[in-house]
């Protein structure tokens, strides 16, 4: 029966009373998590996390002990021992980076030439969709958030599986291959079925060739053309490259480790590792940064000065501009103190590519909005320790300059960080630990049951 419009006056009214009853009922006294020394947020008071687990996958360095004291370091990322900064300089301009970073992760050695080249062709035959799974599944009611269709589509791949229970090691890595081999399509379909749907755009759904790489593939079935230079391959790649992995204690990798320890299926631990990163604090803080740019550029009228630019950042971190926050987005970061060394790589790669885009007048925004934005935090906040930026300040910079639109953002994310969360899937399968269940305490009262006439 359909609702009349009184119907859904009277229904709204009644859901802002009962909202009200949530927000009284669920709040805290915060001063017991004080109290009772909780670890908000998993994390001691001098913001380093609480210790959960162990993992051999990543390790993410930015402090040194000297005399027994903790001095910050330039950041380092290592993945299964290696140093990403070894990584990329080994890379040079080969094209199968991406892959090459995913071998790495999963069976914690580098390939040799036949073992990286037999991976290729395993992926490239992964890397297709089950029949009619585009029209049945993905252009059915698109979802203007592709993160949400790369989900859904994710649990509906379940059902195409002849074992999809089956979590031994073998049939894992052949779920979790075949998800680091199609995130790039359904994402990539999400966007034009939505675009066509939606914004009667024209929808052009072309398949992968084998032959390319990742990052080619998603510049070649994303854009219309198909077309795509040599430097803005290399550089989608090293920005997969640099997002595949980021230690087990990031909430979508802890999530990963969280929904396994369970025994579920890989669909529904994949999909709860997505709805981590979906969210802006997570995967979808290189959207805010690359908004509030947007919001730079209108009001800075002199983006080469230095006092222009201090001004209107100011004016950011007293609430008077952009989002009323006080927050420079992508400045900061829960470990690293000097220096975010993917940042930092990917800060090398803007400039090459703002180059060639004849985009270098932003570029030199964003670094001189970097340095005084540190300076600024830092003295502001009276810290101890410096604040850099982290990976997200430059990242949507780049994938605008690559022309991936901005509902693509955080799915490029999730097509590479699917790497970092099957390895670690793996990790929690093959050591069979114990359900992860951390304490909540109980701070309510106990009541007595009141009859329903009697209330």
């Amino acid at each position: 029966m359909l609702q009349s419009d009184t119907d859904r006056k009277i229904r709204d009214i009644r859901l802002a009373e009962l909202v009200k009853y949530c927000m009284i009922s669920g709040a805290l006294d915060l001063n017991l998590y004080q109290e009772y020394d909780v670890k908000r947020g998993l994390r001691e008071s001098d913001g380093k996390g609480v210790l959960t687990g162990l993992t051999e996958i990543s390790d993410v360095v930015a402090f040194r002990t000297v005399n027994g004291e903790k001095e910050p370091q330039l950041g380092e990322l290592y993945y299964q021992g290696y140093n990403v900064m070894d990584l990329k300089n080994g890379f040079a301009k080969r094209k199968f980076n991406f892959e090459e970073t995913v071998y790495l992760l999963l069976f914690g050695a580098l390939p040799n030439h036949q073992q990286l080249q037999s991976f290729i062709e395993i992926l490239g035959q992964y890397r297709e969709l089950p029949n009619k799974f585009v029209r049945d599944v993905i252009m059915k009611a698109p979802s203007m958030d592709v993160m949400n269709a790369l989900q859904r589509s994710v649990l509906t791949l379940y059902s195409y599986d002849e074992n999809p229970d089956d979590i031994s090691i073998p049939n894992v890595l052949k779920q979790c291959l075949s998800l680091i081999a199609t995130f790039p399509l359904i994402s990539v379909y999400a966007y034009h079925s939505y675009q066509h749907y939606h914004n009667d755009k024209s929808l052009v759904i072309r398949y992968p060739d084998p032959k390319l790489s990742t990052a080619e593939n998603i510049l070649r079935i994303l854009r219309e053309d198909g077309q795509y230079t040599e430097l803005e391959a290399r550089v989608l790649d090293i920005a997969l490259v640099i997002h595949a992995e980021h230690g087990g204690g990031n909430n979508s990798s802890f999530t990963t480790h969280v929904v396994s320890s369970t025994g579920t299926d890989t669909y529904s631990a994949i999909a709860a590792s997505l709805g981590s990163l979906k969210g802006p604090k997570h995967g979808g803080a290189n959207l805010k940064v690359e908004n509030m740019f947007e919001d730079i550029k209108a009001n800075v009228h002199n983006w080469g000065s230095d006092e222009d630019v201090r001004g209107y950042l100011m004016k950011i971190i007293n609430k008077e501009a952009f989002d009323g926050s006080g927050l420079i987005y992508g400045m900061g970061h829960a470990v690293y103190t000097l220096s975010d060394p993917r940042a930092v790589i990917l800060k090398e790669y803007a400039r090459s590519l703002s180059e060639e885009k004849d985009r270098v007048e932003e570029f030199e925004l964003y670094d001189r909005v970097e340095r005084i934005a540190s300076e600024l935090l830092t003295s502001r906040k009276k810290l101890h320790k410096p604040i850099c930026c982290n990976v997200d300040f430059y990242s949507g910079f780049v994938y605008s300059m690559l022309g991936i639109p901005k509902q693509m953002f955080t799915p490029i994310f999730a097509i590479s960080r699917i790497a970092g969360w099957s390895a670690h899937r793996i990790e929690e399968l093959v050591n069979a630990g114990k359900i992860i269940r951390p304490a909540y305490k109980y701070v309510g009262h106990h009541r007595e049951y009141v009859e329903l006439d009697n209330r």
